[in-house]
């Protein structure tokens, strides 16, 4: 019998992808990513990959979600951190270059929406890229928010 998983921590909200829908956001469960979602009074998630991380963080600085929690609003120390925690696991050269840009185009408070371009740079170099917010909405329908 296994025990319980690990605890979800470190719980940020970004916002809501549409009106009066889930809020969407991450987190951390036994120190990996998570994408966490509203699910009624409490959270539904799963893991989250480079892709989702990246789409997360840029639907956060081009402001795609709003109503994000006060108690619960990621900042952009939080979302540095959310992306920072891709470099070592990043093996090719180039990318994990544009990641660390993106990070400090973060840590620098460049406008949002050179730090978006900085992290859609990060994000799969194949031509066939979901848009962020579409594969955010994809990944929400995915997970059971009761």
């Amino acid at each position: 019998m296994e025990g319980a998983p690990a605890p979800l921590e470190a719980i940020r909200a970004v916002g809501r992808l549409v009106a009066g829908g889930p809020w969407v956001g991450f987190g951390y469960r036994a120190a990996a990513a998570r994408l966490v979602v509203q699910a009624g009074t409490g959270f539904s998630d799963q893991p989250a990959d480079r892709e989702v991380v990246l789409a997360l963080a840029i639907a956060y600085f081009t402001e795609a979600c709003d109503g994000a929690p006060p108690d619960l609003e990621a900042t952009q120390s939080d979302l540095s951190a959310w992306v920072r925690q891709l470099l070592p696991g990043e093996a090719d050269p180039e990318r994990r270059a544009r990641i660390a840009e993106a990070i400090d185009a973060i840590d620098d408070g460049l406008a949002g929406d050179a730090v978006a371009e900085k992290l859609e740079a990060a994000r799969s170099f194949r031509a066939e890229v979901i848009d962020p917010v579409d594969l955010l909405s994809r990944k929400v329908r995915e997970i059971d928010t009761g």
